[in-house]
Parts: structure tokens; C-alpha cells; sequence
């Protein structure tokens, strides 16, 4: 289940969002040529990635920025840029554009800090902005509950685009990352899902005070917890699939 766009343009150029785009996409570049060399990836990783057992200590506290601009490939920087672009747009418009980047930087320090705080003497190294774009999810749902988003099924070769609550696709999302983290070691890398689930949580509160100045409840009642735009609509056009005949 796969999000692909919202319905919902925001009122302003999100140039923060575009911003943290390239600032991700030209960081992974400035790296991804020697991904295959072992002792300068290494070195790199060292350096720049987020490593639980050297943060405990307070050594490279700079690693919980750095962390965030640094990718493991090509997959997990498009869908990290993905989830951004689609989430990131209505929050900056809400928040203003500087607002909206303190918010990032402190959803994504703060998903980093709960990932040491849950594996203090881990040293596989940390990367990856989904702690900071969990938190942009996080008050997303928090803002605009019911706008629709539109989803990829894929369940083998079935394939279909269809639009849900962003509650239910966001509640989706959470539940698979807590039920992940249930049966992850930290200490044998793979997903970071606590510092997902705690960078949701991290959005999700940083959010209340722009919530309650918008109005709290009164604000969802006006908007209907839709961002406060007119809804883009897309349309869809069956595709043809030719018969093939039986003998």
C-alpha cells in the first residue's frame, strides 16, 4: 500500500520542502559513488551517520542533523523524498516556511534521539530522514485527518489506485512500524522503526500549539479535517487490456 499524491495543493510554494528535497537527493550523490568501496563508505558512515554508542557518549553530536541527509540507496531516498513531498506541503503551509523547517530538524533530532535512547550502546550506524518526515506525517494527521490520499495497491498482479483518509493510511503506517519494532534488534540493523513510531509522536505533539491557535476541534469542524484548499480532483481512465481467446 503504496501513497502516491494527496488532494490537497497547498496555498504557498513549499520552497522548504523542495529544499530538503535536493538537500537529501545532492548529499546521497555527493556518496553514492563509492558505496561499493567498503573502507571509504565506512569512513563516511562513521563520520556523518548516526552511531547510538557514540552519541550516548556525546561524541559527533552534529550526527543527528547529518544523519538525516544520508541515504543506504536509491529505494529508501525515493521513498523518503516521496512521503515528503506528499505530507510536506500542507504542514509548511500551515506553519510558514521557517517554521516548518525548525519543525523538521527538531521531529527528526528528536526520532533520533529516542532510537539512542532505545539501543544506547548499538554501533551500527543510523540514516535516513524517515525520523523527520514520520513527524511531518505525524502532524499531518494531526491537522488534516480526513484528507484523501491517494494509495497503489499492489497485492501481486492485482494493481489499483483508489483515495482513503489520511487517518487510515497514516494509522496503517504507524501500526506497521510499531509491530515491526516489536521483533526488531537494534543491535542487527535494518529498519529504525522506534525512531519512525518516535518521530511520529515527536510531530504529532510539536504540532498541538498550531493546532489550538488555528482553533483545536473548531478548527476540524471548519476545515472538516481537510487542509483549508479546494480539493484537486484526478480522474481515472480504465486501461484496456485486450482478450485473449481460448481455445
Amino acid at each position: 500500500m503504496l501513497p502516491i499524491r494527496d488532494h490537497n495543493p497547498s496555498g504557498r510554494t513549499p520552497y522548504v520542502v523542495y529544499a530538503l528535497m535536493a538537500a537529501n537527493l545532492l548529499f546521497f550523490l555527493s556518496y553514492v559513488g563509492v558505496m561499493d568501496d567498503p573502507r571509504q563508505i565506512n569512513r563516511i558512515f562513521f563520520d556523518y551517520a548516526l552511531i547510538p554508542a557514540r552519541a550516548s557518549d556525546g561524541v559527533a553530536l552534529y550526527t543527528y542533523v547529518t544523519s538525516m541527509f544520508m541515504h543506504g540507496g536509491w529505494l529508501h531516498l525515493a521513498g523518503n523524498l516521496l512521503f515528503l513531498w506528499i505530507f510536506g506541503d500542507n504542514m509548511e503551509d500551515e506553519m510558514g516556511h521557517l517554521g516548518f523547517l525548525i519543525f523538521y530538524l527538531a521531529s527528526g533530532i528528536g526520532a533520533a534521539f529516542l532510537h539512542v535512547l532505545g539501543a544506547p550502546g548499538s554501533i551500527v550506524p543510523m540514516v535516513g530522514a524517515s525520523g523527520a518526515i514520520a513527524g511531518v506525517m505525524g502532524g499531518y494527521l494531526l491537522l488534516f485527518p480526513k484528507a484523501r490520499v491517494d494509495i497503489l495497491l499492489i497485492l501481486i498482479i492485482y494493481f489499483r489506485v483508489f483515495a482513503i483518509p489520511a487517518y487510515v493510511m497514516l494509522g496503517v503506517w504507524l501500526g506497521m512500524q510499531f509491530i515491526g519494532g516489536l521483533g526488531a534488534n537494534p543491535d542487527e540493523g535494518g529498519v529504525a522503526y522506534w525512531a519512525h513510531t518516535g518521530g511520529f509522536f515527536v510531530g504529532l505533539v510539536l504540532s498541538i500549539p498550531l493546532w489550538l491557535k488555528l482553533g483545536g476541534p473548531a478548527f476540524w469542524h471548519k476545515t472538516h479535517g481537510h487542509p483549508p484548499h479546494p480539493e484537486h480532483e484526478y480522474s481515472f481512465s480504465p486501461s484496456r487490456i485486450p482478450k485473449v481467446p481460448r481455445k
